[in-house]
């Protein structure tokens, strides 16, 4: 069995890997990572064999092929991932905002942006456009999952003047997000970002993932427009997936 360094590096040298780093040289990489180009090549070795990276030219790697076919098992095993994609895709293109899926982890608690969609975007850039992990306690999608899950506030840091650290505070606004059925957040992972969250449900009520807009704070203004879309959107879906509210 492999031992548990080998495979944290394993899981860094592939989270190096996104949008904006499609491809990394060996040694941008050793660079990137902190790591010895030694150490590191013998570990890029060891997944070109296992086909999760590929060689692409000298001292060049990308993601393998083999992903794919762990991607497609992973969201084959989730009925609702479908729907919810393309209705993420609805709601970007209808906003123009940045849209997104997000999951509660239950074991560790952490908020994971599985999908992102940017179709139609317009206006300059917002905090978490390549995030993996959000900060629970800072994104509106994290709010939500948290205050629908009855999960406490999680410690993390303070990102701006308006991150909610007290667990009081928190009391308060989760009994507004399940009031409510949605959650916003206003300048608290970064100034000048806002957030909107609603949940996706499964048949028996389940919340599933969070569908959400990242925005301009200035935008939030008129967030009757897109809390519409949101709704509209998650709430088609959960009605695909066999959810009827009381």
């Amino acid at each position: 069995m492999p031992s548990s360094s080998l495979l944290s590096g394993a899981v860094d040298v592939l989270s190096a890997f996104d949008a904006d780093h499609t491809e990394w040289r060996l040694s941008d990489l050793s660079r990137q990572l902190g790591v010895p180009t030694s150490t590191l090549h013998e570990q890029l070795l060891a997944l070109c064999e296992t086909g999760l990276l590929a060689r692409v030219g000298r001292g060049r790697y990308r993601l393998g092929w083999r992903l794919l076919k762990l991607s497609s098992a992973l969201y084959g095993s989730l009925p609702w991932y479908g729907p919810a994609h393309a209705a993420m895709e609805r709601v970007a293109r209808g906003t123009h905002c940045l849209a997104f899926l997000s999951v509660l982890d239950g074991g560790s608690g952490r908020v994971l942006c599985i999908a992102r969609s940017v179709q139609g975007r317009d206006g300059p850039p917002v905090a978490g456009e390549l995030e993996f992990e959000l900060p629970a306690h800072a994104s509106a999608s994290g709010k939500l999952l948290l205050a629908l899950a009855g999960r406490p506030l999680p410690v993390g840091a303070a990102f701006t003047a308006h991150t909610v650290t007290d667990r009081r505070a928190w009391a308060a606004q989760a009994a507004v997000i399940c009031r409510d059925g949605y959650a916003v957040t206003v300048d608290e992972w970064a100034a000048g970002t806002s957030g909107l969250a609603v949940p996706v449900r499964g048949a028996d009520g389940t919340v599933l993932a969070a569908l959400g807009v990242s925005l301009p704070t200035p935008r939030l203004r008129g967030r009757d427009a897109p809390l519409r879309s949101l709704r509209d959107a998650a709430d088609a879906v959960s009605w695909e997936l066999g959810w009827r509210p009381e």
